[in-house]
């Protein structure tokens, strides 16, 4: 019988053949007599008899082991069954996180409200491969990329992908495949020791993917001095861990096309970069199912033209949840360029500044709840109703009245939020679309989106928005990105059509023109 996360066999088949990219990470190929999984973009010759899974952990319970060639540690993970409110997708992101790491199963069930042998059953049903077999093929596929791409002591790997010693990850890493840690590194194309500080990996996508309009995004809204956007990449400042050095980072377009972004990390700390990945992942929606996505909301003759216009465009998400919170609140009834000034001022004043910047553009990391739970923020501009609203979100999440933990469903989530003086619906939903990324998310009571959802020049009503946006669901949240921008776009062609007669009134006759 095959798995509900398994598309048809027929697709898995076609999708094989044609090596489409858009599957990449949707199903895994087992081949027979290799005993080998690969990708469906894998290069090599096809193979007549094989299976399809619907993930690498069932691929290795049943007994197989990745392909080295096409390698499925850089495939996208299915986004569809680890984003939302299902129990499913909420467990499978506190894998990701690392909740199996020191915490038996039944503490994973009590995070996500169900019984431990009906999560076991979830996982097996659904996925094929019960909840301890998905946290091992992860850390291990982890581990394969950190030995392939990265010249870390294998100690280090083993701390970062999760094994409490380095014994356990060798005996571990040749169970499952079948040759030590330092015989992969020898394989051709392995990283090779540079001896310098920093460590490039890859970052795989399901195309399309609009990078372009996802820095674009993220450049309007940048903090000079703990980020820096250009057309190019994004980088920031990232905090060490436990009082460790801080670093860091720059991600960009892989070269020579390939379906991955290139993170390069800068005195990076081993213990962090499962989370660091995890984190970019998030921020930069890598895992999203644009197939899924355009499915649903190009059922709507508003959003069509718009998907067919943009079909890569993501869901940017932030780099630390207090961060976009803040921001939100910040961001309260002013323009995105008036937030962000407020926030600049803000980082600035209550930010930690580096002993030793990393460049002009790098030089303090964003205030902590600590910074900010009882500071005077009337020196940066702050009214004092919104200052008591900053001092406040700080508070509740130094005291767990709100944060940011991934068991929670958006209803919960935003209830908590909405308790907080000075928390609205709008904010508390603009939160968990940028601070989660959670991709049904939508701040109804926008009132760009209202009028941008509207026909004709009309406005909608919050009530009126939310009830056609039902349609939309569970992909809302990228709904209201494709809004955002077509709002934005026009607003834009409108004011240069406004400006064009100025500016052609202004321009010189041909025989007052300056010479060459």
């Amino acid at each position: 019988m095959a798995s509900p996360a398994l598309p048809d066999v027929q697709v898995c088949e076609q999708a094989r053949r044609s090596r489409d990219p858009r599957f990449d990470g949707l199903f895994f190929t087992a081949v027979h007599s290799t005993r080998i999984y690969c990708r469906p973009v894998c290069p090599a010759p096809f193979a007549k008899r094989v299976s399809y899974f619907a993930n690498a952990a069932a691929a290795e319970t049943a007994g197989y082991r990745p392909c080295l060639r096409c390698r499925p540690e850089l495939s996208p993970h299915d986004g569809a069954w680890r984003r939302g409110d299902a129990a499913l997708a909420r467990a499978l992101t506190l894998i990701d996180q690392g909740a199996l790491a020191d915490a038996p199963l039944a503490a994973l069930a009590a995070r996500v409200g169900i019984g431990e042998r009906q999560l076991r059953r979830l996982f097996v049903e659904r996925l094929g491969a019960p909840p301890v077999g998905v946290h091992g093929t992860r850390r291990l596929l982890f581990a394969k990329q950190l030995l392939t791409e990265t010249a870390l002591p294998i100690t280090d790997v083993a701390l970062a992908a999760g094994f409490g010693s380095l014994r356990r990850f060798n005996t571990t890493f040749k169970d499952a495949y079948r040759m030590a840690p330092r015989d992969l590194r020898r394989q051709p194309g392995a990283a090779r020791n540079t001896g310098g500080d920093s460590l490039v990996l890859r970052l795989g996508y399901r195309p399309p993917y609009d990078f372009a309009a996802m820095l674009a995004f993220l450049r309007g809204r940048a903090l000079p001095g703990v980020e820096a956007v250009d057309d190019a990449s994004y980088a920031r400042v990232i905090a060490g861990s436990n009082g460790g050095p801080d670093g860091w980072l720059r991600v960009s377009a892989w070269p020579g096309g390939e379906h991955a972004l290139k993170l390069e990390l800068h005195a990076p700390l081993a213990a962090r970069l499962l989370d660091i990945v995890q984190r970019l992942r998030r921020m930069f929606d890598l895992d999203a199912d644009p197939q899924a996505i355009a499915t649903t909301l190009s059922a709507d003759p508003r959003l069509q033209p718009l998907l067919r216009a943009h079909p890569g465009l993501r869901l940017p998400s932030g780099w630390d949840g207090f961060e976009i919170a803040v921001r939100a609140v910040l961001g309260q009834q002013v323009s995105v360029a008036a937030a962000r000034t407020l926030a600049t001022r803000m980082a600035r004043q209550f930010g930690t500044t580096l002993a030793t910047p990393f460049a002009s553009d790098l030089e303090h990391l964003f205030p902590t709840p600590e910074a900010l739970a009882d500071a005077d923020l009337a020196a940066i501009g702050l009214t004092r109703a919104r200052a008591d609203t900053v001092r406040g979100v700080a508070r509740a999440l130094l005291d767990g009245r709100v944060d940011f933990r991934p068991e929670r469903t958006l209803a919960d989530f935003t209830e908590r939020w909405v308790a907080l003086p000075g928390i609205g619906p709008w904010t508390a939903q603009y939160i968990a679309m940028r601070a989660l990324g959670h991709p049904d998310a939508f701040p109804a009571e926008d009132l760009v989106l209202q009028k941008a959802a509207a026909p004709d020049d009309d406005r909608l009503t919050a009530k009126a928005l939310g009830l056609r946006a039902e349609a939309w669901r569970p992909w809302r949240a990228y709904a209201v990105i494709h809004l955002w921008r077509d709002a934005a776009a026009t607003a834009t062609a409108a004011k240069a059509q406004v400006s064009a007669p100025a500016r052609r009134r202004a321009r010189p006759s041909i025989a007052e023109a300056p010479r060459p």
